[in-house]
This record gives C-alpha cells, sequence and structure tokens, in this order.
C-alpha cells in the first residue's frame, strides 16, 4: 500500500504535466519511467539492500534522489492548485481554458528549487533550539538545570561520521548538564554504521548521556545495538531508571522501550516497570521514542516527557498527516492530563524521505524552571 500511495504524485505529473507538454514522445516516455522508478526508490532499496530504511549508496546518490522525489511531489501538489485555478475560471468564464506552456515551465522550475532548499534543510547540522520546561516540585537545587535532547539521529549514509561529529562537538560545545537521546540513532547494523557511529563516544556531560530506543534500532540488530551504545560511553534505559542527584535533591531519569519492541521478541514498553523503585516525591522525566501514547506516562505520574519520531511532520501541511498518526501529537509542546510533552522535530531523519520545509531539524536545550 504505501508504495502505491508514493506512486500517485508520480502518476499525477505524468498524466497533468508531461503529457499535455509539446516534447518528443520518446523523451517523455523516458522521462516517465525515470519518475516511476524516482517514486519507487523505497522499494528499489528494499529490494537492493533488504531494508527500505537503508539505502546502501553515496550520500550525493541519497540527496539526489530525494531531490527529485520532492521535485516530483511539490511539482504534483503544484499541479492539482493550476488545475483547480482552471476549473474555477471555466466555471467563471463558461469556456475552456488552456493552461499555457510558460506556466508549466514556471512551476517545474519552482518546484526544483523548492525540492533542493528542503533536502538542504534535513541534511544539514541541526541549529539549536532553546526551550525551558517548568515542572511542579522541581527542587531548588535543580532550577536552571540543562539537559540537550538529540533524536532521530538516522545516522547512514545520510548522516555520516562528518555530520555526526559537527553535532557532537555543537552539542558539547553548549556544556550541558545532562544528555538524552530518544531513539533512532541509526540506520544500518552494525558493521555498516560503525565508523559512522563513533564520534557518538565524544559525547560528554556531567550527568552523563542516556539514551533509550526508537523502533529503528529493532529493525537492524537491538541486542547489538544497545551493546554498541553502552561502549560507546552512553547509559542505556529500556524499561529502567536512573537518579541524578544534586546536593541531596533527586531527578529520576526513566526510558521505555518502543512501541515496535513486542513485534521483534522484546518487552513492550512499560512506564511503571521502568520507574518503579525510584525516589518517592522527586520529579521523573521519561524519555519515550513514540509520543503516541502520551497518557500512559502521566497516568504514572510522569511530570516531563521528551519524544521524537515524528521529524515534526517534515512539511507544513504534511504534519497534519503525521499528526493524526501520532494521536495528535507532531511537534513541540503539549499538555497531557497535567504532564508536559515535548516532541523533538529531530536532530537527522529517515534518509528514505529527506525532505523538510517549515519544521526545520533541531538540536534542543532544555532548560528546567521550579514550578
Amino acid at each position: 500500500m504505501f508504495h502505491f500511495v508514493v506512486a500517485i504524485p508520480c502518476l499525477i505529473v505524468i498524466a497533468r504535466y508531461l503529457a499535455p507538454l509539446r516534447w518528443p514522445l520518446w523523451f517523455k516516455i523516458a522521462l516517465s519511467a525515470l519518475l516511476l522508478l524516482i517514486s519507487q526508490h523505497h522499494l528499489l532499496t528494499y529490494l537492493a539492500f533488504g531494508s527500505m530504511f537503508s539505502p546502501e549508496v553515496p550520500r550525493s546518490m541519497v540527496m539526489a534522489i530525494n531531490w527529485l522525489f520532492g521535485t516530483m511531489l511539490f511539482l504534483a501538489v503544484l499541479q492539482l492548485v493550476v488545475d483547480l485555478m482552471a476549473v474555477l475560471l471555466m466555471a467563471v468564464k463558461r469556456r475552456r481554458i488552456a493552461i499555457p506552456a510558460f506556466l508549466r515551465y514556471a512551476i517545474g522550475v519552482f518546484a526544483l528549487g523548492v525540492a533542493a532548499f528542503a533536502v538542504n534543510q534535513a541534511a544539514r547540522v541541526p541549529p539549536m533550539k532553546e526551550v525551558e520546561v517548568t515542572i511542579g516540585g522541581l527542587p531548588a537545587q535543580f532550577e536552571g538545570y540543562q539537559i540537550i535532547h538529540l533524536t532521530d539521529l538516522h545516522i547512514s549514509r545520510l548522516f555520516e561520521a562528518p555530520w555526526v561529529e559537527a553535532v557532537v562537538a555543537k552539542t558539547n560545545a553548549l556544556a550541558p548538564d545532562l544528555i538524552v537521546i530518544t531513539g533512532d540513532l541509526i540506520d544500518g547494523d552494525l558493521e555498516t554504521r560503525r565508523m559512522d557511529v563513533a564520534p557518538l563516544q565524544a559525547l560528554s556531560a556531567p550527568d552523563g548521556v542516556y539514551a533509550s530506543p526508537g523502533n529503528h534500532e529493532y529493525y537492524f540488530g537491538y541486542e547489538q545495538w544497545m551493546a554498541h551504545y553502552q561502549s560507546l560511553g552512553m547509559q542505556t534505559l529500556a524499561n529502567q531508571h536512573a537518579v541524578i542527584t544534586r546536593d541531596g535533591a533527586d531527578l529520576v531519569l526513566a526510558g521505555i522501550t518502543d512501541l515496535r519492541a513486542p513485534r521483534t521478541g522484546w518487552p513492550a514498553p512499560d512506564v511503571d516497570e521502568a520507574i518503579a523503585g525510584a525516589p518517592a516525591n522527586a520529579p521523573i522525566i521519561l524519555l519515550d521514542h513514540q509520543p503516541f501514547d502520551a497518557a500512559r506516562a502521566a497516568a504514572a505520574g510522569v511530570d516531563l516527557q521528551l519524544s521524537g519520531h515524528t521529524h515534526g511532520g517534515m512539511i507544513w501541511g504534511f504534519d497534519r498527516i503525521v499528526a493524526l498518526a501520532n494521536n495528535g501529537f507532531v511537534s513541540g509542546f503539549y499538555d497531557v492530563d497535567g504532564m508536559t510533552l515535548y516532541v523533538n522535530n529531530g536532530t537527522g531523519l529517515w534518509p528514505g524521505f529527506a525532505l523538510r520545509l517549515g519544521k526545520p531539524s533541531e538540536l534542543t536545550r532544555i532548560t528546567l524552571r521550579q514550578g
């Protein structure tokens, strides 16, 4: 079904954009075939590499494919807008209206430019985003406590070692008290990604670096990856918690497994298990890759949930569809039965859809405030 859906914009472009143009038939057939291949690049990646989540091709090719894919998507939308305007004009003027060729060329050039910008925004080292979170009952010792929240790095052929090094350097330069990563660190198996994830070992904060798994960890050898994260100096939290202490005051940091876990034979996410035995009355911060079931965390007494997974919806307008698939959560702050949920747009994103427009990536610094 997924591969059929992504073919629809391609068919719109072929039927409504290419077909009416006065170009040689052989050229339009060749271009249509190319667009059909681009529209099915996820399927081709799956057939070639056994997974559509990790295209093992040069970074330049990943970016070029996403540029052409994005051009096709934007061109389909623009063509539908032009067609709608033409229909409205025909209804008003009561005569047939031909869409001029120069308008088709104009929207084609515009789609190419917007897609190039969208790929650039997706592939860049993210800017720092500053947010503050007020927590009722936060001990005075944690007033002004700073956390760097990374998520959805998707280290891959798109986000290779130089990009990871830049993210690590930018994170460390902010001198946070704590660094947390809420899943989907990688796309690819351990041996393929070993050199690209190596820079993560340089992440440093006084209270440590903690990571919880996302759904992509379960696609590429969950047990091996979680062990490797620990070898890089990260403390992993999978239905577990850690207690951070400052001058006799406690802050609980918990992490749970991903909703994908049971499908691959691993324990389901369990907030109650993750916080069992935590100090009474200590504020609880939960790392949960997917924001879908935030109400369960709120019911368990969590004060702040940090999530990712949605990539912020990637494109303005499309984010509404992403929100529907995530119980309404897609980007930024939400109040869930008194619990604060923060959904990060993502430090990186899946290389199979490397487009951002109006939904920028972020390296998030969270400052805790007393409520």
